[in-house]
């Protein structure tokens, strides 16, 4: 089983470089049609890796943990209706994101779950094969996510956890802080290509990009705060 890392994105950029142009300008359209009731909370970076992740290691279930108006629900359903196969089960306090997604992308394949994600984990599935978090951000909900979800994902899944390095380091006691230490202490290594953590991964993203044609942005941010790695053992 690969790391997640520079080269193997790389290499997914790469292989995946027409579909993901294709993606890119649909998110553009979306980003344009739903103006005024869209605040998109992934860069480019960030949900191209989502989308490339997904596309490589093809999931049946796929859990995402806070949705607010659809960004990253839309990036994860294309990857699954481009690989042809797989459910995505969406959970969020919120609703927003009902009104957003669009009707083809969601349709077979989508099922929100609204509510409390901590009184509700009867619903959480169990064959969890992508576990996106991008929910609240404070240590307490962090401890509580991995102490109570974290243990229901096999070992070797893909994890991605938002809003962790929006500079060069963590911001003490907020949830970016708490999962990096538990990493350090499950000797995990991930991926970050925040510009001002990891500004040499991103630059080579960046550059990849350009010479495969996808330099021109969906959005105009480039923070990327976002980390992945897999699932260690117990």
């Amino acid at each position: 089983m690969e790391d997640i890392d520079l080269s193997l994105v790389g290499d997914l950029y790469r292989r995946y470089r027409t579909p993901l142009a294709k993606v890119r300008d649909e998110q553009r359209a979306f980003l344009r049609a739903t103006a005024g009731r869209m605040t998109p909370q992934l860069d480019d970076l960030e949900a191209e890796i989502t989308y490339l992740l997904l596309r490589e290691n093809r999931p049946q279930t796929v859990m995402e943990l806070g949705t607010f108006h659809g960004w990253s629900t839309t990036w994860i359903l294309s990857a699954l209706r481009d690989n042809g196969t797989g459910t995505l089960h969406s959970f969020d306090i919120v609703d927003h994101v009902v009104s957003n997604v669009p009707k083809e992308l969601a349709e077979g394949r989508w099922h929100f779950h609204q509510g409390d994600i901590r009184e509700s984990l009867d619903r959480v599935p169990t064959d969890i094969g992508h576990l996106f978090v991008d929910a609240a951000h404070n240590g307490r909900f962090a401890r509580w996510y991995l102490s109570e979800l974290f243990p229901k994902v096999a070992p070797g899944t893909p994890v991605s956890v938002h809003d962790v390095f929006h500079g060069r380091w963590a911001l003490p006691f907020t949830e970016g802080a708490v999962v990096l230490s538990w990493l350090r202490r499950t000797d995990t290594d991930h991926l970050t290509v925040s510009r001002r953590r990891a500004p040499a991964p991103y630059t080579a993203l960046m550059e990849l990009r350009e010479e495969l044609g996808l330099g021109e942005p969906v959005r105009d941010r480039t923070r990327n705060p976002m980390i992945f790695f897999r699932m260690p053992k117990p």
